[in-house]
């Protein structure tokens, strides 16, 4: 057969540009008759009704992406409220329990005792594998034959070892999931856990079936391919943003904030980086096939508005990717946060013109985009103080710090946003601004853990008059690297307060949530981890009250849980990070606290074999106890925690493990 007419590939290329999911061949056909100058009818040529019925295919299959999407985000939250459920009335039986028991108590023991229970008083012991004295966890409350009932598994007798028989291949699935794979060699490429590897594989494989269903691959119907890629790319751009949004409804559906979707964040950039490449070459391979054989040269496709508009945003995003990589963003923050956001809002621009189809997605992600930085970020979640500034024992490392009264608020603001000063929770953080350093600082906003504990909650107004006033003390643990904390480390030798923005406070508490109703609690914290690890071991030792737990939703039972705090420090002169005094409290309330001796004096300890002590010496080894590890350190520490957890999975323990990551 013929090469078809110059004129009617150009006719079927402007169709494209303007189809819908609504669109038919007819209406193709009466656009080339009125734009093309041919000698056949259109309807009689069944290779191009198959170029129309395939272009009109993709516009409409393209519109159940986001519906796949929107399915998959609804059926997580689903099972994260029903855990949430689960694991509240857990908590209510629990604390029923132990009222019945220390009711049942204080009647045998009689009024002549005054009401006292027995048994309650804390008991010191040092920690056999700490170079820190302290004291270890008071014992478990009295029990309840109730409770005793809610403690047994379901499918066991009284004496019988759980996960056993059949369960042993489900705990071996489960600790594959947990486990961490190391770094890819010579690239140090860090890998996530198996399980959140296997959800990031769906989801780019997701990607990979709605860029290849029902596309022929032909060089005739190239066109096709490539432009599926490009409705692929554009169909994801909410999704991009959204994950990248610090206020963003995930948090609410799933209780992840966006610091642990930033992953999928990357990876989905990569996708997209990869089908604007496929988007791109396609259109050259149709113009090399199809356009200069009928003299359409390479200058005249290059220099024409559409292609011209798409290469200025593909090179835009191109850019974007290169400039993210951890390589360019450790050595060179500042022009990372410049770029990415000039970057964006240019590639944002070009892609509007582009292509008709992309505006409605391009609106949508622009929408996402300015509703979280200029109505949250400096709206709703700014605020400006003075802050003093403390260099540490260790003189690399800033301490920044103020406290104030936390004025009342109403619970309903905190599903809309408020700033620092209405408080925070544990392993929440902000991002800090201080203009007084530099010009090039003005527009700088960097991350940082929040270090103190949290305040109490603020309460209504109708409950405030018989509470205490809670009050806010606010540090933030900064070490000295290069660039902005180098600045503010030069800046801390010749001044002791300074004038700083904080926007924020951001995080989730899905940490604190999965320590919560645990018989054993283990924190382990590497370096300026403790930043993280202080906040939670506080907070599991200072509960929330009846009100306030009604308000957050998250109230904790009575239940005294073991609780084990591991902090591997390189020098000890970070022991200074961690005031004496409060260390002292923490050891004084029960919590075994264990500080190995410091890496640059013996190297870097078995955390995972410390972990395993832990769990041996506090639970008995049977299984029986549910365990709940937390970990916040540099990535090689975080990954043997998660393979010692996950080997004891695989023997039977209940055990879960979460992982916060500092460092962006």
């Amino acid at each position: 057969m013929a090469e078809p007419p110059q004129s009617w590939l150009r006719a079927v290329l402007r169709f494209s540009l303007s189809a819908t999911s609504h669109s038919t061949v007819d209406d193709a056909y009466h656009n080339l008759s009125a734009d093309a100058q041919v000698d056949e009818d259109p309807g009689r040529n069944p290779r191009f009704k198959k170029l129309f019925d395939a272009v009109v295919f993709s516009r409409s299959f393209i519109l159940t992406y986001n519906v796949v999407l929107a399915v998959v985000l609804l059926s997580v939250a689903v099972v994260h409220w029903g855990g949430k459920a689960r694991e509240a009335r857990q908590r209510r039986i629990r604390a029923i329990a132990a009222k019945r028991s220390h009711a049942a108590d204080a009647l045998r023991l009689g009024p002549e005792d005054g009401g006292r229970i027995q048994g309650t008083e804390q008991s010191s012991s040092s920690s056999s594998s700490s170079t820190l004295e302290g004291t270890a966890t008071p014992p478990a409350a009295l029990k309840d034959p109730a409770y005793e009932g809610e403690r047994q598994p379901l499918l066991f007798r009284q004496g019988q070892e759980p996960y056993q028989g059949n369960y042993r291949l489900v705990n071996n699935a489960r600790a594959w999931l947990i486990c961490q794979p190391r770094a890819i060699p010579f690239l140090n490429k860090v890998l996530p856990s198996n399980g959140l590897t296997l959800a990031i594989l769906s989801f780019v494989g997701l990607n990979i079936f709605y860029s290849f269903y029902n596309v022929e691959l032909s060089l005739f119907m190239l066109f096709v391919f490539a432009d599926r890629a490009g409705l692929v790319f554009v169909a994801n751009l909410p999704i991009l943003y959204l994950f990248a949004a610090k206020n963003q409804p995930i948090k609410l559906l799933t209780g992840y904030s966006y610091e642990s979707l930033n992953i999928f964040h990357r990876r989905l950039g990569e996708v997209m980086c990869v089908l604007a490449l496929l988007h791109s070459a396609g259109m050259v391979g149709v113009w090399y096939t199809l356009l200069r054989p009928g003299g359409f040269t390479f200058a005249r496709f290059i220099f024409s508005k559409i292609i011209l508009l798409g290469l200025g945003a593909f090179v835009s995003y191109e850019l974007i990717y290169f400039t993210s990589l951890g390589s360019f963003r450790q050595r060179w923050y500042e022009l990372f946060l410049v770029l990415h956001v000039a970057l964006q809002t240019a590639a944002l621009v070009l892609l509007w013109f582009h292509h008709y189809d992309a505006r409605v997605y391009v609106g949508v992600a622009l929408s996402i985009f300015l509703v979280d930085r200029l109505v949250f970020r400096l709206g709703l979640k700014t605020t400006s103080m003075r802050a003093s500034l403390t260099i540490a024992e260790d003189g690399s490392t800033v301490l920044l710090s103020n406290n104030w009264a936390v004025p009342t608020t109403a619970p309903w603001r905190r599903l809309f946003g408020q700033s620092i000063k209405y408080g925070w929770r544990p392993t929440d953080h902000v991002f800090l601004t201080i203009p007084s350093l530099s010009h090039k600082h003005i527009i700088q906003a960097h991350p940082f853990t929040i270090a103190s504990a949290a305040p109490r909650s603020s309460l209504t107004s109708s409950n405030a008059s018989s509470q205490p006033q809670p009050h806010a003390w606010f540090t933030l643990l900064i070490r000295a690297q290069d660039g902005f904390s180098r600045d503010i480390l030069n800046y801390a030798r010749s001044h002791t307060s300074v004038m700083c923005r904080l926007d924020g406070p951001y995080g989730s508490s899905h940490a604190l949530d999965t320590l919560d109703n645990s018989d054993l609690s283990i924190i382990v914290a590497g370096g300026s981890g403790i930043a993280v690890a202080f906040p939670i071991v506080w907070e599991l030792l200072h509960p929330p009250t009846t009100t306030e737990a009604d308000i957050e939703g998250s109230g904790r039972n009575d239940n005294k849980m073991k609780v084990c705090l591991i902090w591997v420090v390189h020098s000890r002169s970070h022991l200074s990070w961690l005031p004496e005094e409060r260390c002292q409290e923490l050891a004084d309330s029960g919590v075994d606290i264990c500080i190995p001796t410091p890496t640059e004096e013996s190297g870097r300890p078995d955390v995972g074999a410390l972990v395993r002590h832990k769990v041996d010496m506090h639970s008995g080894g049977n299984g029986t106890s549910k365990t709940r590890v937390v970990a916040s350190g540099p990535d090689a520490m975080n990954r043997d925690v998660r393979n010692a957890c996950a080997q004891m999975v695989a023997e039977g323990e209940d055990i879960r493990v979460e992982v916060e990551k500092f460092g962006w």
